[in-house]
């Protein structure tokens, strides 16, 4: 059995380990709105029976219009993590899976565990005759990579006439419409689109997401998921939000997200990528800064397969902001460019510098990759 990934949102376990009531920390290691938007009503019945057809119906057909997907009816499923521990039963036996990385790890650990080959791929080009499923998150995670949808729909031919499937996980596609493909499904019967309800609304503790996909993926996904996958609250609320004004909430996040660039370029820090949910920053020595901001009770999230990345999420208000300047600007930081050795300890006085700051055009934009 594979080892488990260690995923952002720990903040009991980082309060554990570096003290402080969790109540009190700021967490920043997750690409979830901060802001959670405020519930709908909630009919008692809901609560009371089993979802009903109509209420499915409806939360599918909010999805529909929500994600323009063309007439399709996304089907409804508890959390996009719930459909990627599906995925192997979708891949020819025999055949390997590309999966376009560094990207969320839930996919390869999944599809490894599983006993298929996993290759990393980072160019359409790479994919092969031997690969019977692709997976690309778009944007991506955490990096922010986008592909333009002809790029992404090209790389449905390419599994196509080699008789594959290809996955796109568009959960942090909410601020980026236009880079959706899911208003092409019904013209690829080998595309899927993954989509993610909490991150954008901020409620993922509803673990919601959405399938869109031929009817036969659909038809399967429902009968391996079994009766009742989704929770009649949870289909409530999404109809009524997909509906609603999604407009404020995206003009919502698109400020926190000016805050933390406006707190990460004070810093010095430099940004290499992202999404309107996070941004990806590179630092010499990125563990020993996660380490500095979680002793100021900040957690962010740091990557075992590259010591100079550190994720940094959105603070919920500005003092969420000024909290993590301060720390940044506390004398016990680490500067640019020093990094720890065996057995060094972060001395007072050692200061993060401004220097790598980003110059305009460094960031990746959506469309870059």
């Amino acid at each position: 059995m594979s080892a488990p990934i260690v995923h952002g949102g720990g903040v009991t376990e980082a309060a554990a380990r570096f003290g402080g009531r969790f109540e009190d920390w700021l967490d920043l290691s997750t690409g979830i709105n901060p802001r959670p938007v405020e519930l709908p009503p909630v009919p008692q019945q809901a609560w009371h029976r089993l979802p009903d057809k109509l209420t499915i119906d409806g939360a599918r057909a909010a999805a529909a219009s929500y994600y323009r997907t063309d007439g399709i009816q996304p089907l409804p499923v508890p959390g996009t993590q719930s459909v990627i521990q599906l995925l192997p039963r979708l891949v020819p036996t025999g055949r390997r899976v590309a999966v376009f990385g560094p990207t969320y790890g839930e996919y390869a650990r999944v599809l490894a565990a599983a006993g298929f080959a996993v290759d990393r791929v980072e160019r359409a080009e790479d994919l092969g005759v031997d690969h019977g499923l692709a997976v690309v998150v778009n944007p991506n995670n955490p990096t922010g990579r986008a592909f333009q949808p002809a790029g992404i729909l090209a790389m449905a031919a390419t599994m196509a006439a080699n008789g594959g499937v290809l996955v796109v996980d568009e959960a942090f596609g909410d601020l980026e419409p236009d880079f959706s493909v899911a208003g092409q499904v019904g013209a690829h019967d080998n595309l899927i689109v993954f989509r993610s309800f909490g991150k954008f609304f901020g409620l993922a503790g509803l673990r919601l997401g959405f399938v869109v996909a031929a009817d036969t993926v659909l038809d399967a996904f429902r009968e391996w998921l079994g009766p009742w996958a989704v929770s009649g609250p949870a289909l409530v609320i999404s109809k009524a939000l997909m509906s609603g004004d999604t407009q404020a909430i995206a003009a919502g996040i698109l400020e926190r997200r000016a805050g933390l660039d406006a707190v990460l370029d004070e810093a010095g820090l430099k940004r290499i990528g992202g999404t309107g949910l996070f941004v990806l920053v590179e630092h010499a020595d990125a563990h020993a800064l996660h380490r500095h901001l979680c002793e100021a009770q900040i957690l962010t999230r740091k990557f075992d397969y590259d010591s100079r990345w550190l994720r940094i999420g959105l603070a919920p208000d500005a003092e969420g902001d000024r909290r993590l300047a301060d720390a940044l600007r506390r004398g016990d930081a680490l500067r640019p460019g020093d990094a720890l050795r065996p057995g060094d300890a972060l001395r007072p006085g050692d200061a993060l510098r401004p220097g790598d700051a980003l110059r305009p055009g460094d960031a990746l934009r959506p469309g870059e990759y």
